[in-house]
């Protein structure tokens, strides 16, 4: 059984990065093109439309997996940046202070920092992939020489 997950987890990792990249993405759209029902935020309004030019950039590149591992640390960075300045002021733990969003769009992106964007992404086109350059084969060599 865990020969056929860690077989399939690159293809996991890559729907993750994708589902988040949208949803990221989405919500920038939201903020600067009124999608959703949602209002626009005001050209160069402070911090909000740069955090929604952030969102709608750093989100299709994730999902895109363009550039995934720089892109993820970015839009990480940004809700860690509006969690503690814009919602830590209203109470300690997330739930009571509306930030649940930032802080877990925070850690997601962080996370696809870490494990590198997956499969079906464009950085592996252009030998990005988060590899270090390495082939799929000796990817794949490297991890059983780990789990062994």
């Amino acid at each position: 059984m865990y020969t056929r997950l860690n077989h399939a987890q690159p293809y996991a990792l890559g729907l993750f990065r994708v589902v988040v990249g949208l949803l990221f993405a989405c919500h920038g759209a939201a903020s600067l093109f009124g999608y959703f029902a949602k209002d626009t935020v005001p050209a160069g309004a402070w911090p909000g439309w740069y955090a929604a030019v952030i969102q709608l950039v750093t989100g299709t590149l994730v999902l895109l997996g363009l550039g995934t591992r720089v892109a993820a640390l970015l839009a990480s960075g940004s809700m860690a940046y509006a969690y503690f300045n814009v919602h830590q002021g209203d109470g300690l733990f997330p739930i009571e202070n509306n930030g649940e969003p930032a802080a877990m769009f925070c850690w997601a992106f962080l996370l696809i920092v870490f494990t590198g964007p997956g499969a079906l992404a464009l950085d592996q086109l252009f030998g990005a992939g988060g590899s270090g350059g390495m082939s799929g084969e000796e990817r794949r060599d490297q991890q059983t020489a780990v789990a062994a």
